[in-house]
C-alpha cells in the first residue's frame, strides 16, 4: 500500500507541472544556405557552428520533451531561437503534433530536430514519415537515433535507413542521441554521423571531457542535453522539484563555457524559463558566484543522480538497468514529470518491472559516484510498478 499511496500523492501534486570547425555545409538535400533561417540580430543572441553541417544555431536551443504550452515555443521562435528539438514518442507521440503546430509558418525561420524509437531500418522510416506529417514539414534539419548507449546498437542497418532518408530530401543531417557519449564516440566517427545530442552537465563523468574534444576533431555537431542536471531526494520531494531558477543560469553557463558545444536544449515549461535561459545567451560569462552555486548544487543532488557514466553496467544480479531507473526518477522528481518517468519504466521487460530491489538482502551495486542506489532503484518501483 506504501507505494500506491506515494504514487497517489505525487499525481496529487503534479497536476496542480575547443570550437566547432566553421566549415561549409556538407552537400546533400535540403535547403540552400540562403534558404537557411535567419532571424533579427539582437544583442542577446549568440552562435556557433554545428559542426561540418555549416548550420549556424543559437548557443541557447529549446527542447521541446516536457512543453504541453505551445505559445512558449511560439514566443521562443519570435525571440530568435532557431533551433528546436522534439522526439516521435515525446508525450506518447503527441509532442510533435503540439510542436508543429505551435511552429505553423514559423517552420521556415528555425532548424527541427526530432527522433526515432525503433530499432529496425524499416521501423524507424515508417516513424519518420509519422514524424514529418505530425511536425508538418517536408524534412527534418537534424534526425537522430535515439537513445543508444553502446556501439552494437548504432547498426549498419539503421545507419542505411538514415542515409536512404537524406538521400531522399527528407532529413538534412543524420545524428545519434546518447547518455553515455564516450561509449559510442568512435562508432559515431566511424559511421560519419554528423551530430550527436548528448547528455552534458556540471555533474558530468569526468571522461565526458575528452569524447568531446574526440568530437570536436572530427567535426562532428555537439548539442548538449540535461544541461540542468536536475535532481531531487527525499528532503525536497513532498515540496516539488526544484526550481530552475535557483540554479538554471549557473548550470547553462557551465555547459556554454566549452565551445565544443554548438547548442543546448533545456526543457522548458512556461516563459519565465524560457526568459531565463533566453538571458543567459547575453550574460555567458561563467563567474566563481556561478561555481558557488553549482557547488552547493552538487552537493545537495550527490546521492540522487545519475551521471550516466555507465560504470554500474552489468553489476545488478538481476539485470536490471541501474543508470535508466535512477534517470526515470529523475525525470518523475526532478522534473516533475511523472508520466514521462512511468511511460518508460513500462517500456522495460516485464521481467525488470516485476523485479521488488527491498526483497534483496543487501544490494551490490556500488555507484563510484555516491549515488544511493538500493534507495533511487526503490524509488522508481513505488512510483512505477
Amino acid at each position: 500500500m506504501k507505494h500506491a499511496s506515494s504514487r497517489r500523492n505525487f499525481l496529487a501534486a503534479g497536476l496542480a507541472l575547443p570550437a566547432a570547425a566553421s566549415a561549409a555545409r556538407s552537400s546533400g538535400s535540403g535547403p540552400s544556405p540562403s534558404q537557411r533561417p535567419a532571424r533579427p540580430s539582437a544583442g542577446a543572441l549568440q552562435f556557433r557552428t554545428l559542426g561540418k553541417t555549416g548550420l549556424r544555431v543559437t548557443t541557447v536551443g529549446y527542447g521541446c520533451m516536457i512543453t504541453s504550452d505551445p505559445t512558449v515555443i511560439t514566443r521562443a521562435v519570435d525571440m530568435g531561437i532557431n533551433y528546436f528539438d522534439t522526439s516521435r514518442n515525446y508525450q506518447s507521440g503527441q509532442n510533435e503534433r503540439m510542436v508543429g503546430a505551435a511552429l505553423g509558418a514559423k517552420r521556415k525561420d528555425i532548424f527541427l530536430s526530432s527522433k526515432c524509437d525503433q530499432r529496425t531500418g524499416p521501423g524507424i522510416l515508417s516513424e519518420l514519415d509519422t514524424s514529418l506529417k505530425e511536425l508538418n514539414t517536408d524534412h527534418l534539419d537534424v534526425w537522430y537515433l535515439h537513445g543508444l548507449g553502446s556501439p552494437d546498437q548504432i547498426s549498419d542497418e539503421l545507419l542505411e535507413a538514415q542515409r536512404k532518408a537524406r538521400q531522399q530530401g527528407k532529413v538534412r543531417f543524420i545524428g545519434v542521441s546518447t547518455h553515455t557519449l564516450p561509449a559510442i564516440v568512435d562508432r559515431v566517427i566511424e559511421a560519419k554521423l554528423e551530430v550527436v545530442l548528448a547528455v552534458y552537465n556540471f555533474a558530468s563523468a569526468a571522461e565526458w571531457g575528452p569524447a568531446i574534444e574526440k568530437l570536436n576533431r572530427a567535426g562532428v555537431g555537439l548539442v548538449a542535453m540535461k544541461v540542468m542536471a536536475r535532481a531531487i531526494g527525499p528532503r525536497r520531494s513532498g515540496g516539488g522539484p526544484p526550481k530552475p531558477a535557483e540554479f538554471g543560469p549557473a548550470a547553462l553557463k557551465w555547459v556554454l563555457k566549452n565551445p565544443a558545444v554548438a547548442t543546448t536544449v533545456p526543457s522548458m515549461t512556461d516563459i519565465d524559463q524560457l526568459e531565463q535561459n533566453f538571458a543567459v545567451m547575453a550574460q555567458q560569462k561563467f563567474t566563481d558566484a556561478d561555481q558557488k552555486i553549482l557547488t552547493a548544487r552538487l552537493k545537495e543532488i550527490g546521492p540522487y543522480f545519475c551521471r550516466m557514466c555507465g560504470q554500474c553496467e552489468g553489476q545488478c544480479p538481476k539485470g536490471l538497468p541501474v543508470g535508466d531507473l535512477v534517470r526515470f526518477v529523475m525525470y518523475a522528481d526532478g522534473y516533475g514529470q511523472f508520466p514521462l518517468g512511468r511511460e518508460h519504466f513500462q517500456r522495460m521487460p516485464a521481467g525488470h518491472q516485476a523485479v521488488r530491489c527491498g526483497e534483496c538482502a543487501e544490494c551490490v551495486v556500488r555507484c563510484p559516484h555516491g549515488v544511493t542506489v538500493a534507495e533511487r532503484m526503490m524509488r522508481a518501483q513505488e512510483l512505477f510498478a
